[in-house]
């Protein structure tokens, strides 16, 4: 079933370095059930956080998916841990509205980039980031970040590729997101800490909701 999601149309994204722009965290969410999608979503739109990845990492997240691009106003959902191209179809239609990847093998990219959709295709070497940028893609994933080489790397990368730019996830937490802010070829950062694991277990909505807010006032270091 394809589903028509509520995002306003201010929101309409044409790639992934509108998916960049749309906040300073883009919160990663793995859920375990569907129920609990939409009221988790509608706590981060309260506080200010307007963009939600949802991962396949669980057997929810494609009806969660679902829900959330068709019940929750104001909200712009991407699929994420998307690894093979058969999801790449079905979250499209689901509703997802961008892709996130791990990583970037040919058929992955090759359906995800047929798709439609933006993408925010993952790399954690320089030779991945190359690679995606010959497929024509501008804005990606840095990740897994901090095993990656951390700053120092993603840095390093700006002087050869200035025209690239990231959302690292992947060990990235409230205390260290300004500072990864901060590196001029970063557009936002993914992370989990905005919807700890007890809090959505508990329906602990205000709690994620004052997550969100602190998030959403992150400025660069």
């Amino acid at each position: 079933m394809t589903t028509t999601p509520l995002v306003p149309d201010a929101a309409a994204l044409r790639d992934g370095a509108d998916v960049l722009s749309l906040a300073p965290v883009i919160p990663v969410v793995v859920v375990d059930s569907v129920e609990q999608a939409v009221p988790l979503a509608r706590a981060l739109v309260r506080g200010g956080i307007p963009v939600i990845e949802i991962t396949l990492r669980s057997e929810a997240g494609l009806g969660a998916i679902e829900a959330v691009a068709s019940q929750v106003e104001g909200m712009v959902v991407g699929a994420g841990t998307v690894v093979t191209p058969a999801q790449v179809q079905q979250v499209k239609d689901a509703g997802a509205q961008f892709l996130v990847t791990p990583g970037s093998p040919p058929r992955l990219l090759e359906a995800a980039l047929a798709s439609g959709l933006p993408l925010l295709a993952g790399a954690g070497t320089l030779t991945e980031m190359l690679t995606l940028a010959e497929a024509g893609l501008e804005a990606m994933k840095f990740f897994p970040a901090e095993a990656s080489g951390g700053r120092p790397y993603l840095s390093a990368v700006a002087g050869p590729c200035p025209q690239l730019r990231f959302c690292p996830t992947g060990g990235i937490t409230s205390e260290t997101a300004a500072a990864w802010l901060a590196l001029p070829n970063v557009g936002c950062v993914g992370g989990s800490w905005l919807t700890p694991k007890d809090a959505v277990a508990q329906g602990d909505w205000g709690r994620i909701e004052a997550l969100a807010a602190e998030a959403a006032a992150l400025r660069p270091a």
